[in-house]
């Protein structure tokens, strides 16, 4: 008699830590999903507020710092021509997204989330259109199969604020700093810019050697310093990716 095997479980998924209000993050949404298909994966968006990430680890957004900010729009500008991806001036920026974040985060399925945040991102950094204003959101949630008027409704809920502040607490106990950044199997891959490291990584050529990270993550405070900067993530039991 033959023996019964078990099927094998399937991959676990990327998941994708993004705010609206970052054209990084835009770019990489673009390219995830394919990466995601080769490699035999699918693709969790997970909404975080990038204001709250700044202020847990006490940074300055790129747009605060002005050459980082020409920098990085010409950056962003020479990517999207390479990819052929469109990318249009938001219609303000910064702006406050937090509507459209709790939106992107209500219970639904996930092909729904994926077309919801394809639209909320279109809506932003193609179409030019007011991520602030609430007939924006609900037309968008509308397009993507969801009543608007009730996603505006309980996205304003106190569970609705309750669940996006709690995917954004989440993904800092995982060590997330900033977006977009992909979470897979134990690793954090930070930014478009890193998708060539996690493309290795999900096929098994992950170039980091293990032995030479744990040397680098041994504590020794340099000049000026009175503590290992890492000692902060080792008390809260974040992991230390590499």
């Amino acid at each position: 008699m033959r023996a019964m095997t078990s099927p094998s479980p399937a991959p676990t998924p990327i998941r994708f830590c993004f705010d609206l209000i970052s054209h990084n993050a835009y770019l990489a949404w673009t390219q995830i999903h394919a990466l995601a298909e080769r490699h035999g994966r699918r693709v969790v968006p997970v909404p975080v507020v990038f204001g709250i990430l700044l202020k847990t680890y006490g940074q300055l957004g790129p747009a605060e710092v002005p050459a980082k900010a020409l920098w990085m729009i010409r950056n962003i500008l020479r990517k999207a021509a390479r990819l052929g991806v469109p990318l249009n001036p938001p219609a303000a920026h910064p702006f406050n997204p937090l509507l459209a974040l709790r939106v992107a985060s209500l219970p639904m399925d996930d092909a729904t989330r994926i077309r919801v945040v394809d639209g909320l991102f279109r809506a932003v950094w193609v179409d030019s259109r007011d991520p602030m204003d609430p007939e924006v959101i609900a037309d968008v949630a509308a397009a993507a199969g969801l009543d608007g008027a009730g996603a505006l409704r309980d996205a304003q809920s106190p569970e609705g604020k309750e669940r996006l502040r709690a995917l954004t607490e989440g993904a800092i106990a995982e060590g997330v700093f900033g977006v977009p950044t992909m979470l897979v199997d134990g690793e954090l891959f930070f930014g478009f810019d890193d998708f060539e490291h996690l493309e290795a990584f999900l096929a098994g050529r992950d170039l980091l050697d293990r032995e030479r990270l744990a040397g680098f993550l041994r504590p020794r405070p340099g000049y000026g310093r009175k503590e290992d900067p890492l000692r902060a993530l080792r008390m809260r039991g974040v992991p230390e990716k590499g």
